[in-house]
């Protein structure tokens, strides 16, 4: 049984859900409009140019999580799954996933983005795994605060790690699909790299390696 690894934003999804979630959050008049637009586009920006601070972005994204009741931000994911997201999943990224498990690979997401907002989607997904930056609670209510390592760049190498430790599993003959500059580290770890509808910095870099580059867009 192989490891099939994908991020999620952009590359199984025609989008970011953080951006999204953050866009959605304004449109549903949850946070102030102009400031925090401004700030989830700057944030936005900053990951796509590889330069993000990942510890100021959390503080930002978790924030909301800590102000609105648990009951609520069921019912606004719920919302936001079926305005923003379901759309966005494409049948190209339905039939790779379906590759993968009808060949018996162990599908797995690792994602920068929360687990709130992501683990509703990876079920969607069908996978088998999800690893993706958690969101400290207490008590059953989020704190604004991070709980251990972000699952960004290294930080993705890491938490990996630690996973296939816990679960016996290994990288021989795995696969990783990633549209990002910020996913070479993990990239460059895997038996079988694929870039999807990349960024620049990645197209420069696939293409120097020979790995394959393919796109999930309908």
């Amino acid at each position: 049984m192989a490891l099939a690894i994908f991020d999620l934003d952009n590359t199984l999804l025609d989008g970011d859900s953080d951006y999204l979630w953050g866009r959605f959050l304004v449109e549903q008049g949850r946070v102030d409009g102009d400031t925090y637009e401004r700030e989830n586009h700057r944030f936005y920006e900053e990951y796509r140019r590889g330069q993000l601070d990942i510890q100021e972005f959390l503080a930002f994204s978790l924030k909301p999580l800590s102000e609105i009741p648990p009951t609520e931000l069921s019912e606004l994911h719920r919302q936001f799954m079926e305005s923003e997201i379901r759309p966005r999943i494409t049948r190209p990224t339905r039939d790779l996933l379906a590759r993968h498990r009808a060949k018996g690979d162990f599908l797995l997401i690792i994602t920068a983005t929360n687990r709130f907002i992501t683990a509703p989607i990876a079920e969607e997904l069908g996978v088998d795994d999800l690893l993706a930056t958690d969101p400290e609670q207490i008590d059953g209510r989020y704190t604004g605060r991070v709980s251990g390592i972000p699952c960004f760049r290294e930080g993705k190498v890491e938490r990996l790690e630690q996973w296939l430790k816990q679960t016996g599993l290994n990288l021989a003959d795995s696969w990783f699909y990633s549209d990002s500059r910020n996913d070479l580290p993990l990239l460059e770890r895997v038996a079988h790299p694929v870039a999807v509808d990349p960024d620049e910095t990645l197209t420069d870099h696939a293409t120097a390696r020979g790995w394959p580059i393919i796109s999930l867009r309908v």
